[in-house]
């Protein structure tokens, strides 16, 4: 079930793997705009796309209309499955129609509780729905699960953040997407650690990449990512200047992703916020 490729470097022969990151789309403009960016995004082809999954299932139909939608457009596509505030019934019934549909990959996550959603649900932690999808369904998919290079901010510190993902590693997933981050040190240390506690599977470092910079501090102040004080210094002086933060978002985005693949990153999967330009402009440049 779990590689044995080294986190820190694909093996010699292979090329750096490079994935995406959609979300359901809220109406059919949204859907549309998605559609677009999937169609502009697949020429740079892709190994696979995720689809997001919100918060206690509340986005579980979007999710597989998007999931069809990029299916029809010939992508390979790993949903996203979170636990909290789910039934393993109905857990049970979304892995049968991902397997129905023919989905061989999927993101597992403990996810976040919706406001005002009391229930926890019958699996509350990652490891134990990676453990429940072996069990139902084999090594009919390959599984993802998320690592946090700067610590999962509800973690009580980093070794126990650590801790928590090599058991979602030994209960059965075969590699790791992780949260994006700006300082590229923040992953070698992790994979380091990682690797020293025996996990022997891919790390795949995610990237965001910088077009809105108010957008980009809200996500950051969420979900505990870092923006470098240069970084968010820089970003701020340019004020509405869009195409300014762009471009510096591109370059700062391009060189961290040139220094994780220069280090042995096994791929790089990127956050495109239903957005075509970005990522594709930094993919364009790092295959120069």
């Amino acid at each position: 079930m779990s590689s044995s490729v080294s986190p820190g470097a694909a093996p010699a022969e292979a090329a750096p793997v490079f994935s995406l990151e959609f979300f359901p789309p809220r109406d059919s403009a949204a859907q549309e705009k998605l559609v677009r960016a999937a169609e502009q995004l697949h020429g740079l082809h892709p190994h696979f796309a995720s689809v997001t999954f919100g918060a206690g299932g509340s986005t579980r139909d979007g999710t597989m209309l998007a999931v069809s939608m990029l299916q029809k457009l010939d992508y390979e596509v790993a949903p996203h499955l979170s636990c909290i505030g789910s039934t393993a019934e109905s857990l049970r019934d979304v892995l049968y129609t991902y397997r129905q549909a023919g989905i061989r990959r999927l993101v597992a996550l403990r996810g976040d509780m919706p406001s005002g959603m009391g229930d926890m649900g019958e699996l509350r932690h990652a490891r134990d729905l990676v453990d429940f999808i072996r069990r139902e369904t084999g090594d009919w998919f390959h599984i993802e699960v998320a690592a946090y290079p700067e610590m999962h901010p509800q973690a009580q510190g980093p070794e126990a953040d650590l801790d928590r993902f090599v058991e979602k590693m030994q209960a059965g997933a075969d590699s790791a997407i992780t949260q994006y981050f700006f300082n590229a040190d923040a992953y070698f240390d992790f994979v380091d650690r990682a690797t020293a506690k025996g996990v022997l599977a891919p790390i795949v470092p995610g990237i965001m990449p910088i077009t809105n910079f108010t957008q980009l501090a809200r996500f950051s102040d969420m979900c505990g990512a870092e923006i470098p004080r240069w970084i968010r210094l820089r970003l701020a002086s340019y004020g509405d200047d869009r195409a300014s933060i762009r471009a510096f978002g591109h370059d700062v985005v391009t060189e961290l992703c040139q220094t994780l693949l220069d280090g042995g990153a096994p791929g790089l999967h990127f956050y495109t916020m239903n957005q075509a330009d970005a990522t594709q402009a930094v993919w364009k440049e790092l295959e120069r």
